[in-house]
């Protein structure tokens, strides 16, 4: 069967920050499926290193996933009204808020950034909040590289295509992690992923990607029955033996609930769907102290490492997809084949 990026199976696994490295991403490739590596929070040491071990871990595509979100300000206004929101949990957890700066680590891929990673011409570059200038693009494609981005609505699926993606990730409101929009930050505007799907597939003219929600070979074959030329799944891998997520973050999703994850921007200033925890139900998920991506992981990540120091995980992001179903220990090649209903 021909893929649209030349693999076996049409199926994407989704980079996933702070829950993975190149192991994951390779035992996809491996499996069949296009296996992504999330590059946006690395250093550029730590880049080359996770590359060069990819692509030696596999000869199959892979994808390398980076952040293009606009940089904005972040004042010392806004720093005071997010830290006294905050200030209890300071002083429960004996953190200086004096301490804390204003630089956030999570920066916007660059010039210098794609310098690196063209050596290795990797086959897909996927993008998440947008694409970057026109120039980045244009550097990718001419190493043969496939851009591709997530869309939360159609409009911005449209602008995707209109301004160089091959293909658009339609991301449904059921998706773990961050939420992909950039046009417009309204959380009304977010739909389901099947809609999504169906409505994007009905105004582009370049293929769509399903994801958001899919757990099961019967959620695959529905997306792809929509139309979709491929699905991403992300969740599905969480627990799986090539994954990185800490025992905390593992033990929330062992014990998680029904219907227990919600939209929050307590952890980065961005939409982001994870398992509810007492910080989010203590604020609220959406408080409006919180600043603009991803300032407000400064503060927040403070109190994550030191309660996560103390075993609980009350202050830590705990991403997760709203349909969850649990695969404890079991090998990435066995999911994939799994969701693709593929014999072992």
């Amino acid at each position: 069967m021909q893929t649209l990026f030349n693999t076996e199976l049409s199926l994407i696994q989704a980079p996933m920050a702070g829950v993975q490295n190149y192991r994951l991403a390779a035992a996809v490739c491996n499996s069949g499926g296009l296996g992504s590596l999330p590059c946006a929070m690395l250093l550029k040491e730590q880049l080359l290193s996770e590359i060069t071990k990819l692509s030696q871990a596999t000869g199959k595509p892979y994808n390398l996933n980076f952040f293009c979100h606009k940089p904005t300000s972040y004042t010392q206004q806004q720093k005071r009204q997010w830290h006294t929101l905050l200030a209890p949990y300071f002083t429960e957890l004996g953190i200086d808020e004096s301490s804390l700066g204003m630089t956030a680590t999570r920066q916007p891929i660059n010039n210098e950034i794609v310098e690196l990673i063209a050596p290795f011409k990797p086959p897909v570059v996927s993008f998440h909040f947008g694409l970057p200038t026109t120039d980045i693009v244009e550097k990718i494609k001419n190493w043969g590289g496939q851009v591709i981005s997530s869309a939360t609505t159609v409009d911005e699926a449209k602008w995707l295509e209109a301004n160089g993606a091959d293909a658009v990730i339609a991301q449904g409101l059921e998706a773990g992690g961050h939420r992909g929009h950039f046009l417009s930050m309204d959380l009304n505007l977010q739909q389901s992923t099947a809609l999504l799907v169906e409505q994007c597939i009905g105004e582009l003219n370049i293929p769509v990607i399903a994801a958001g929600g899919i757990a099961t070979a019967e959620d695959v074959k529905q997306m792809l029955d929509l139309g979709a030329c491929a699905v991403q799944v992300g969740s599905a891998y969480l627990l799986c033996q090539e994954a990185t997520a800490s025992a905390l973050h593992r033990q929330a999703i062992l014990n998680k609930n029904v219907n227990s994850t919600a939209l929050t921007t307590i952890f980065s200033g961005r939409a982001a769907r994870g398992i509810e925890n007492r910080i989010m139900r203590e604020l609220g998920a959406l408080p409006p102290q919180a600043p603009a991506f991803p300032f407000a992981s400064i503060a927040s990540g403070a109190l994550r490492t030191r309660s996560e120091a103390l075993g609980v995980s009350d202050f830590s992001p705990l991403w997760c997809g709203q349909k969850y179903i649990t695969r404890d220990a079991v090998s990435a090649e066995d999911i994939t084949k799994e969701l693709m209903a593929i014999d072992a």
